[in-house]
């Protein structure tokens, strides 16, 4: 990170170039904004990074001194830029008047800003969190972490094993990963890739800060208590450590070290895996829950399609439960109650979003207030927000389904209302974004503020009273009295009048066409004129840090209010968009099943309305389907389907949309379907699609087996699913060979499984386990054309349609005329699967029944071998070939044995 460059630093500093210095000292690894007069000027190394991300001028204060700055009322904007390159920005402000001040101004630094540390508005994207972690790995092969959001408060920990770090990581999205810096100053390697794989910031801090003894003693004086049992922490529980160093880095970058705590920060709550449905990184990447996997953008994601929330903390929370879905059937079917209610009556949900409209980001607004930060616009966005508690106590008033909110509701509204009523009273409706010129607080509310404005207002008649009184005593034409920011206030003559000045005026300062005076009475005047404006403004200042206090008393609560509003608002939107899509209640079930009649993809379903094609999925075991769950379809029950079909007909789409209807019955929310019966599902695992990690070194094929062994390690008879075309990133053979032994071997752990492959051998397993079945997409041919009907059906096919497809996409005739006929000549035969698979490393999976040979198929229509025998049987070139001793074989006698075949017209040259 930039430091300043020692080697071209003068050998003499002025004073104020000694303070930077220091403080470039005291914060290492930061870009220091250092404020003097209206700029924040950065010098040396910081200048040309400034100069490089930010885009300002690069000058020199002196020979070898590189500086640039920015205009400290745009200071916000810059900030942001340099943060979101990835840098921390510690800003060092004037701690007084400069007018004031006896030698150099005294300054220090008041915050740092880093990825992970961010609270004010303009640095932050409203539906978004911004998330800063800590991670410690132990001896056991376990991870703690510990995770925290100062723009909210929010505070987590929790323990792991291991290997399970990334896909936590991945669903936390932190910003910033702070990890025990090494005695060699390097990132470990293991950190390194959790880095590049979430994409964060790493943070080496400090062993001390690690330990168990400081974290016990900085977590007491955080919460202000003798113990932290209160919080379910023992001294020896692993997550301390963690814990510990997100609480000092808070405190570090928020230069709160004089108080030792930031006030809005929750006591940490332990995260139990087991209390939600876990979804990997891989599946979240995959189903496009948050971004998708073209352009890493929200839009067009599942997120995206359901955010229908009207304030900041709804959206947040939102995207905070589609990553952490339920497992649990009771509080699903409570909020699940909700939803229900709000899309049965459709003025109360009108009205309650209505009123949650107005309420104003409380969480991050509270950060702000901690740390500090707070402006005018925070202050009454926080009263508006508190006086909109009475409307929605009686908006949930007598109404069951909503009981508990309105219990919760009730408790707060007195306190709210109260000093919502304090804010709304004292301040204007349309406040300034800062209280450098006041207008903050209402007239009549404060009666010093009332003298010192009435002295303000008055100086205006005063003035036309004087300038008339000059005129009429003097008759000097064009005579007039004005003020301004830098001389005060003055009278102003003409350059031809200027001698008429009487000689009781002083002059004050001469223009090229006029002459400016200042009389006694003047002076007087611009006393008391000038102090009142200022003591005006720094009674508001007062009046505002009053306001703030009495707010920040009432934190605990405002958080209360600020968590119930969020939970409002996500019902809310999961019942406005199950109106406006047709989304129905699933029945969620201990069994293991999932059927789903007329399911649809819930963001194509969007985009395309009424062309959407939905389908039926039926899954599970046919011991698992009681009279309650009768099925209407002919898709049979069964824990594996089987789905062939050609490219572009509906594989992908269909297999995402039923685990995305999963996970959306797992929210809470209604989904896009015309019945659902869901079971509880403990994890939802998917492989889809062909990627690399080139930062890892592993191919395509390497990562596909990874995630796959991951699936076949940890799937149970509760778990999902969802594989896409496993085996294609190897040879034919080998791939055939894989996909056969995993669809057998998932076949005997019998998770619900949809498995979409273009090796149409594996179709014979149906025969061979009662658990499985064979589905495909149906196509219609015309014209040597083929249409895709995205339908799904039972039975298999035993055609990929690749050439047609490839017609589709614009391949050259050529091309496609040549593909044509190698496909017939490679069609000869068609081979039965792979041989049963008896290498030592499957002798621990179950045991794979050898499939049964598959009947002969018309040539033009099977799926041929690539490497058939019947090519070459009984051809004269192979006899000669057999006789040959290849251990003694040289490379020029091998190839004069192939220029004679040739000769002999045995090989074909063009074959």
């Amino acid at each position: 990170m930039t430091t300043a460059s020692t080697k071209d630093k003068p050998k003499k500093l002025t004073p104020a170039m000694q303070q930077f210095h220091r403080f470039k000292e005291k914060y290492p690894g930061t870009v220091l904004f250092f404020r003097m007069g209206d700029f924040y000027e950065m010098f040396y190394d910081d200048a040309k990074l400034a100069h490089r991300v930010l885009g300002v001028t690069l000058t020199e204060r002196s020979k070898g001194q590189p500086m640039a700055g920015v205009p400290y009322h745009a200071v916000e904007a810059y900030i942001a830029r340099m943060v979101k390159a990835g840098h921390r920005v510690a800003i060092c402000d004037q701690m007084e008047d400069a007018s004031q001040a006896k030698g150099v101004v005294r300054r220090d630094v008041t915050r740092v800003i880093t990825p992970g540390t961010l609270t004010d508005e303009a640095h932050l994207e409203s539906d978004q969190v911004n998330t800063l972690a800590a991670i410690v790995y132990h001896t056991d092969r376990q991870v703690s972490l510990a995770w925290a959001e100062l723009s909210t408060g929010s505070f987590n920990i929790a323990t792991l094993p291991a290997e399970t770090a990334a896909d936590e990581l991945a669903r936390i999205a932190p910003s910033e990963l702070l990890f025990c810096e090494a005695a060699d100053n390097q990132t470990p390697k293991h950190i390194q890739t959790l880095i590049d794989t979430i994409g964060c910031t790493p943070a080496p801090r400090p062993g001390w800060q690690f330990r168990h003894g400081e974290a016990i003693e900085i977590l007491k004086r955080q919460y202000q208590v003798k113990t932290l049992q209160g919080f379910g922490l023992s001294d020896d529980d692993p997550t301390l450590a963690p814990a510990s160093a997100v609480v000092h880095y808070l405190l570090e970058t928020q230069c709160s070290s004089d108080t030792g705590r930031l006030a809005h920060l929750y006591p940490p709550r332990r995260f139990e895996q087991q209390n939600h449905l876990i979804i990997d990184q891989t599946s979240l990447r995959s189903l496009e829950v948050s971004q998708t996997l073209r352009s890493a953008q929200t839009e067009h994601s599942l997120l995206s399609t359901l955010q229908n929330c009207v304030t900041a903390m709804g959206k947040r929370t939102l995207r905070h439960w589609l990553c952490y879905p339920l497992c649990d059937r009771e509080p699903i079917e409570q909020r699940q109650r909700v939803v229900e209610a709000l899309t049965l009556d459709s003025r109360f949900l009108e009205d309650l979003r209505e009123v949650l409209d107005t309420i104003h980001d409380v969480p991050r607004i509270i950060a702000r207030l901690a740390v500090g930060r707070a402006t005018p616009r925070d202050l009454v966005g926080l009263g508006k927000s508190a006086s909109s508690i009475h409307k929605i106590e009686h908006l949930l008033d007598e109404r069951p389904t909503v009981a508990s909110y309105h219990e919760r509701i009730k408790t707060l509204q007195p306190i709210l209302q109260s000093l919502a009523d304090q804010i709304t009273t004292a301040c204007i409706d349309t406040p300034p974004a800062h209280l450098r010129e006041g207008g903050l607080i209402r007239d009549d509310f404060d009666t010093e503020l009332d003298e010192y404005r009435s002295l303000q207002r008055d100086s205006h008649t005063w003035l036309a009273q004087y300038q008339a009184d000059l005129l009429e005593q003097h008759d000097i034409p064009h005579l007039k009295v004005g003020y301004n920011k830098v001389f005060g206030y003055y009278i102003e003559l003409s350059a031809v009048n200027r001698d008429k000045a009487p000689d009781a005026w002083t002059r004050k300062q001469t223009l090229k066409n006029a002459e400016r005076f200042i009389t006694p009475e003047l002076k007087e005047f611009e006393g008391k004129a000038l102090s009142a404006e200022s003591h005006a403004i720094s009674r508001e200042q007062d009046l505002f840090a009053a306001l703030t206090a009495e707010a920040a008393k009432h934190i605990t609560d405002l958080q209360a209010f600020a968590d119930l509003i969020a939970e409002l608002d996500c019902l809310g939107c999961f019942a406005l968009t199950a109106v406006k899509n047709r989304y129905v209640k699933p029945t969620i079930t201990d069994d293991p099943v999932l059927i789903i009649e007329a399911g649809r993809h819930p963001v194509l379903d969007q985009l395309l309305g009424d062309q959407f094609v939905p389908n039926d999925t039926h899954l599970g075991p046919q011991s698992s389907s009681p009279s309650n769950h009768k099925i209407d379809s002919d898709q049979p029950l069964a824990t594996l389907g089987l789905i062939t079909g050609p490219n572009m007909a509906g594989k992908s789409t269909y297999i995402r949309q039923t685990a995305l209807i999963t996970l959306l019955a797992h929210t809470g929310s209604f989904v896009p379907a015309d019945r659902a019966i869901v079971g509880l599902t403990d994890r939802i695992f998917t492989r889809i699609g062909a990627s690399d990690e080139l930062h890892t070194g592993q191919s395509t094929f390497m990562v596909e087996m990874t995630e796959t062994a991951n699936i076949c390690h940890h799937a149970t008879e509760k778990s999902l699913v969802i594989l896409d075309e496993i085996g294609r990133g190897t040879s034919t053979l080998d791939g055939l060979s894989l996909a056969w032994a995993i669809a057998e071997f998932i076949a005997q752990s019998k998770p619900r499984t949809l498995f979409a492959t273009h090796y149409h051998e594996l179709t014979t397993l149906a025969e061979q386990y009662d658990n499985v079945t064979n589905l495909n997409v149906t196509v219609r041919e015309w014209q040597d054309q083929i249409v895709f009907l995205h339908r799904i059906a039972p039975g298999s096919t035993n055609r990929s349609y690749g050439i047609h497809v490839a017609k589709i996409a614009g391949l050259p005739d050529p091309i496609l005329k040549r593909a044509s006929t190698l496909l017939s000549q490679l069609a000869v035969s068609h081979e039965g699967a792979p041989p049963t698979p008896s290498t030592p490393e499957l002798q621990n999976t179950p045991t794979p029944i050898t499939p049964q040979e598959q009947p002969a198929t018309d040539a033009s229509d099977a799926q041929m071998s690539l490497f058939s025998e019947t090519i070459f049987r009984d051809h004269p070139a192979i006899e000669q070939l057999k006789e040959l001793d290849m251990l003694n074989l040289t490379p020029l006698a091998a190839f004069d044995l192939l220029r004679k075949l040739h000769e002999q017209s045995l090989i074909d040259p063009n074959s």
